[in-house]
């Protein structure tokens, strides 16, 4: 069993020094990941902009992407984007949303059929018109939002409020990040990469809370031991269990990223940063650090518990 082990079950690193330093980087990172989503955007997928996509694989070998470009392009549908992926064969033909309504949009199949002929196969088609998609990105956001006030209201009655505070700091840190991350990578923006955000917030209000769990058990525990050193041993205690976590978590959407196809690629990819760099850095480095400076512990009563550890020295 201890070659399974990735982390010892004591260990004492010294997290909270570092709090100096993750603070400023996450909050540089936090203003550059909000520019640019306001002056380099998202990239919308044909769920949220409206147009239509279709699938193909090309028969007898692979496809040519500059010949079939050339042949879409002839046909005056306007923007006309085409995407290799998984095989040298299969290809992703993305079309903008056509003016006269759900009678023109679906002449574009139509149309692309006609061109291609039977040298490809057709494995999806999807039509998503301007109405519905814009319903969708006003009810995602809505739902988003919703989600972070319901988690902020559940930790308030479940700790204190400095805890559901710090909980919220770091998801919404998580969040600019990760649209931060969409926006320089410029994948597509769409129902999938809502349910990736709203699985970011949930998994990493997960971690957060075991540590905040196992804080507020100190905190009743040891009432003379420092913060800084309360924190560094909350978090030594749930290292372990944090770190297989999402060493397996890792393992999972690494074989999604790279056999799910297109169809999840953009959930996959959001997931991986979301939960496997942003989540467990922002539990570690954010969630917890923070406390210190919302006054969690300076009304705890000091009388010495007969438990209370010898060792732990007051910092200067």
């Amino acid at each position: 069993m201890k070659l399974l082990r990735i982390v010892p079950d004591d260990t004492k690193f010294d997290f909270i020094r570092f709090r100096r330093i993750s603070f400023p980087i996450s909050a540089l990172l936090s203003i550059l990941a909000i520019a640019l989503y306001f002056f380099h955007g998202l990239n919308f997928g044909i769920d949220f902009k409206g147009g239509s996509l279709i699938e193909v694989q090309q028969k007898g070998g692979p496809a040519d992407l500059a010949a079939m470009r050339a042949t879409l392009n002839g046909l005056g549908l306007g923007e006309v984007q085409l995407q290799q992926f998984g095989g040298p064969s299969d290809v992703l033909i993305r079309v903008a949303q056509q003016p006269g309504g759900d009678a023109a949009q679906a002449v574009v199949e139509t149309k692309v059929r006609a061109a291609l002929g039977d040298k490809v196969e057709y494995r999806r088609v999807e039509v998503v018109g301007p109405r519905i998609s814009g319903e969708f990105l006003s009810m995602g956001t809505i739902g988003l939002f919703f989600a972070i006030g319901a988690i902020l209201i559940y930790l308030w009655f479940r700790f204190e409020w400095q805890f559901a505070l710090g909980a919220m700091i770091a998801n919404i840190h998580d969040i600019v990040l990760t649209l931060g991350f969409m926006s320089v990578t410029q994948i597509d923006f769409d129902l999938t990469s809502i349910a990736a955000l709203l699985t970011i917030l949930g998994y990493s209000l997960n971690d957060t809370v075991v540590i905040y769990d196992r804080i507020r058990e100190m905190l009743r525990r040891y009432k003379k031991m420092p913060m800084p050193d309360l924190l560094n041993a909350s978090i030594n205690s749930t290292l372990s269990r944090s770190i297989i976590t999402h060493v397996t978590v890792s393992l999972s959407l690494l074989a999604l990223l790279l056999f799910g196809g297109n169809a999840i690629h953009s959930f996959t990819a959001t997931m991986m940063f979301g939960v496997v760099l942003v989540g467990t850095y922002t539990s570690i480095f954010i969630a917890a650090p923070i406390l210190i400076y919302l006054g969690v512990g300076t009304n705890r009563a000091f009388a010495l518990d007969d438990d209370e550890a010898p060792a732990a020295k007051p910092r200067p």
